[in-house]
């Protein structure tokens, strides 16, 4: 087969938020050993989500894109990722019932390893040490020898997302997503406070009254269900390892997850993680901050969906309350006016971080604000909000303030840990879920 793109392109580029790794020996022969090792995802199944993400901006499908700020190698864990699937498994279904649109579930899970940070180094009790980058590339413990960038993280991350994803398909090809379970994924830890949410009960009423009338027809779709992964496109040695041909197509594509994201630090059009991402069939999510140049991003799309095509790019705004009122309707303008197909997904997460004493925080309130601003925005410009990005736990962490289990900033630290961003704790992404549901529908 002829090839349809060079090998490490990208490094011909401009690539920042790259570790200086201890031994580049060693990480020559973890990147061979990388390329030997199977594929992570399928390409068809890779084909098969662009052909959904194709239906958002028709109305009939709507993305949740949940998980992990960054997973820690300890989330490989099977609690921890019956947890996820628990939640993002009911997430979807408060949404499917509400709205009546079909929810593609992407999780931040199984490579979601790897964080970029404006600094290389932080002070730790009055240490200059390494910055912690994720468990792909060092350590959280605030030593130097745990903080050196050790290439042979990259062959455990491997094996855990590989575990990782082993579990999601047993759960959901064993039919673990049919919404008779809605009972086991309710029994949890939040099970308490979302039985006292009105919607919570009017939502299982009349989940219950639907139940017998679609019980085979979910129980037939939920065994073909997929919850697809995604991660950031960060790290491009290893993300090049997972580049290879589908050999029923002739076509490349990253094998290390079906969809991957560029941040908004990273995408510059002289950057080697754009140049990687034109370069792979997947579809790419882009993050937009509100420094955005627009002449550049429209570039950047261009490059990445060179035949201008539905279901490739995600545009995934990330303003902060404050910004996306001024900044969301000209960046709609301009991508209208040049005829550029784009799903619209809104991370109110990233652009709402504050920060209290020496924790970051997030208000579950800005957050559904953003929410209720960007679809209201984006409807008002006649595009279609075609998703949700969230960060979200599994856990009953006390990361973000708000919700209904009332969390004050002056009891963060009872279960705040998270080794970088906060994450919404389990209670109140199933809050959220309502919530979304009726922004979707006014």
């Amino acid at each position: 087969m002829e090839e349809k793109r060079k090998r490490n392109s990208w490094k011909e580029f401009s690539v920042k938020h790259q570790p200086e790794w201890s031994n580049t020996i060693e990480l020559k022969n973890v990147l061979r050993s990388l390329e030997d090792l199977p594929a992570l995802v399928f390409s068809g199944e890779t084909r098969k989500l662009k052909e959904e993400l194709a239906e958002v901006n028709t109305g009939k499908r709507f993305i949740l894109q949940v998980g992990n700020c960054a997973e820690s190698f300890s989330d490989c864990n099977g609690p921890k990722i019956h947890n996820f699937m628990r939640i993002i498994s009911e997430m979807a279904i408060i949404i499917e019932l509400h709205t009546n649109k079909k929810v593609i579930k992407i999780g931040r899970i199984a490579g979601q390893y790897a964080k970029p940070r404006s600094s290389s180094f932080e002070l730790v009790n009055g240490i200059e040490l390494p910055v912690y980058r994720g468990d792909i590339i060092n350590d959280f413990e605030p030593t130097l020898e745990a903080r050196i960038a050790k290439p042979k993280r990259l062959l455990d991350a491997y094996f855990r997302s590989a575990a990782t994803l082993n579990l999601i398909r047993s759960f959901t090809q064993g039919g673990y997503s049919d919404v008779k379970n809605l009972m086991d994924w309710k029994e949890h830890f939040f099970s308490k406070e979302v039985s006292n949410l009105n919607e919570y009960k009017k939502f299982e009423d009349e989940l219950s009254k639907k139940t017998d009338r679609i019980s085979v027809a979910a129980t037939n779709s939920s065994r073909n269900d997929i919850i697809y992964t995604s991660h950031e496109s960060l790290l491009l040695d290893y993300e090049e390892a997972f580049a290879r041909i589908d050999t029923t197509t002739g076509d490349w594509y990253s094998t290390s997850a079906h969809s991957l994201w560029i941040g908004d630090r990273t995408r510059s059009i002289e950057s080697g993680h754009v140049e990687f991402a034109s370069s792979i069939g997947n579809p790419i999510g882009i993050k937009v901050g509100p420094k955005y140049d627009i002449d550049e991003l429209k570039q950047v799309i261009n490059k990445i969906n060179r035949s201008n095509e539905d279901g490739k790019i995600m545009l995934i705004c990330r303003f902060g309350l404050k910004n996306i009122d001024d900044c969301l309707p000209q960046l709609i303008d301009r991508i209208k006016q040049d005829g550029l197909k784009v799903i619209w997904c809104c991370d109110p997460m990233h652009g709402n971080t504050f920060a209290h004493g020496d924790l970051k925080v997030r208000s579950f309130d800005e957050i559904l604000k953003e929410t209720t601003s960007f679809f209201k925005l984006c409807k008002s410009k006649n595009v279609v909000p075609g998703g949700i990005h969230l960060e979200i736990t599994g856990e009953h962490v006390t990361e973000c303030i708000g919700g209904i289990n009332e969390v004050t900033l002056e009891n963060l630290k009872e279960k705040y840990f998270s080794k970088v961003d906060p994450r919404l704790n389990a209670t109140q992404a199933i809050e959220a879920s309502f919530l979304i549901s009726n922004i979707i529908n006014n």
